[in-house]
């Protein structure tokens, strides 16, 4: 809800991948406060803790979907599910991602499709399963549906022993791009944008921190945290809630003019 007390997103259904955690969880918040319906997905099963401690928090505006975003008929059960349930989707956020660090000549090919399955056929199998709803859908919404695919500062510059996620994430921008275009020339109303975080307080990122120091490139993750703050000219890593609020703008009227762009919400790390 915004501070004049009006909720922007009222009368507009959303799915988020990966929405259990971190900023996809942090989205749906958002969404939700702002007025819409949100359909979160994720692996953990429906009876997990995590999915019934999260879902109860969230309320009845909100439901889940246990998919892996890499297998095509979970898309396309999930559709059904949107379908039968609202009728409609306005704003689709592919949010679900994973990481792989090491020295390119250390990692597997097995690493490799994994995070590529993930990161990149994931974004592919959401569009492609929800983009005739959303042609339709979008009609009825000013600015249109709204698709924001999750990339990273790491698909706008390079990283150290990060280059398996530098090309996942390079793939995910250039995709939302070509969708763009795609869509405006076609005059579907769908808008397609990429949001890239810089270091983001979320598991992934704990759990990346956790790695590196098994691996012994650090003593303990509060060192790696540190650095990293270090180095972002903001002086601090971000909050999912920070992230969810670019998302916000992305999936809301205030951006009908904006497609096939980048958002960047890094501290500054990309300017230097």
């Amino acid at each position: 809800m915004n501070e004049l007390g009006a909720q922007r997103l009222t009368g507009r259904v959303a799915f988020i991948s990966g929405g259990l955690r971190g900023i996809g969880l942090a989205c749906a918040e958002r969404f939700l406060a702002e007025g819409a319906e949100v359909i979160l997905s994720d692996l953990d099963a429906p009876d997990s803790d995590i999915a019934s401690n999260v879902m109860d928090r969230l309320g009845h505006a909100a439901s889940y979907i246990q998919a892996n975003v890499t297998r095509e008929e979970d898309w396309q059960r999930a559709r059904d599910v949107v379908r039968d349930r609202h009728g409609a989707l306005h704003i689709l956020v592919n949010n679900a991602g994973t990481d792989l660090t090491g020295a390119v000549e250390t990692l597997s090919m097995e690493g490799w499709r994994r995070i590529m399955d993930i990161n990149v056929d994931g974004v592919f199998l959401g569009v492609k399963t929800f983009v005739p709803m959303m042609a339709e859908s979008g009609k009825a919404v000013t600015g249109g549906a709204s698709i924001i695919n999750v990339s990273s500062i790491m698909g706008l510059v390079g990283y150290n022993e990060v280059s398996a996620y530098n090309a996942s994430k390079g793939a995910v921008r250039m995709f939302t791009k070509g969708i763009a275009i795609e869509f405006a020339q076609k005059r579907m109303a769908i808008r397609a944008n990429s949001l890239h975080p810089g270091f983001v307080v979320t598991p992934l990122l704990d759990a990346g921190f956790q790695r590196w120091v098994d691996s012994g490139f650090a003593d303990k993750k509060q060192d790696l945290m540190d650095a990293v703050s270090g180095a972002t000219p903001m002086g601090r890593l971000a909050e999912p809630a920070e992230l969810a609020a670019g998302a916000f703008f992305l999936a809301s009227a205030d951006s009908a003019y904006m497609t096939g762009a980048e958002l960047v919400m890094d501290g500054g790390w990309t300017a230097q």
